[in-house]
């Protein structure tokens, strides 16, 4: 119980990389063609100010194919650290999926429970940095995106960027919000946060004044 009280869960903030927060260059993994897409700057700055954990999650499938090898993304990893940085905000953690079954290099060309929209790089931050799912968020360009947000108990927004093209419907891939960039979806979250922060001040004081 002590080591609970030193180390509360905390809400998240998980980020696909291409799309919503970088410009959708495939297979990118230099940092020299690492930017900003529209309005990622203004969110992080925004995001940057609240105590939420900020989280990349993202598929990189390139691994698995041999584009580029798995170590590539640890340079990606410590560029976009800066470029958060930048903005007043810490990236707290990257999560990639190198996995992919058409691909040809082992072990990486195989099925796994981690490739959106399967949860499983939401679910591993949750155990790996105790985050508070039910008050988190998954924001991303695509379908599968939300359904990994959804699944893994998050509420999960769409930044419509242009990059989806399969709108089959389903109960676990139905957004919270539909917005057009990832500064619009912090707007959403901030407030929101913002909201459930003065909710939890006032319980846990009326708790600590119930007679």
């Amino acid at each position: 119980m002590q080591a609970r009280s030193r180390h509360p869960l905390r809400p998240a903030v998980f980020l696909d990389k291409d799309g919503p927060l970088l410009e959708n260059v495939p297979y990118n993994v230099d940092p020299k063609d690492m930017r900003f897409a529209p309005g990622a700057a203004e969110a992080l700055a925004l995001l940057g100010r609240t105590r939420l954990r900020l989280i990349v999650v993202s598929n990189q499938r390139g691994v698995a194919l041999g584009h580029f090898p798995r170590a590539a993304l640890l340079r990606v990893e410590t560029h976009l650290r800066r470029m958060f940085a930048e903005c007043g905000a810490t990236l707290d953690a990257a999560y990639w999926c190198p996995h992919d079954p058409e691909g040809s290099v082992a072990p990486y060309a195989c099925r796994c429970d981690c490739h959106k929209p399967e949860p499983g790089l939401l679910l591993r931050a949750s155990s790996e940095y105790r985050i508070d799912l039910e008050h988190s968020w998954m924001v991303g360009d695509i379908l599968d995106d939300v359904e990994a947000g959804n699944r893994a108990g998050c509420r999960a927004i769409l930044a419509d960027c242009g990059n989806e093209n399969q709108w089959h419907s389903a109960p676990e891939r139905q957004p919270y919000a539909i917005v057009a960039n990832l500064h619009q979806a912090a707007q959403i979250i901030v407030e929101r946060h913002a909201v459930e922060t003065r909710h939890a001040r006032h319980a846990c004081y009326a708790q600590a004044v119930r007679p």
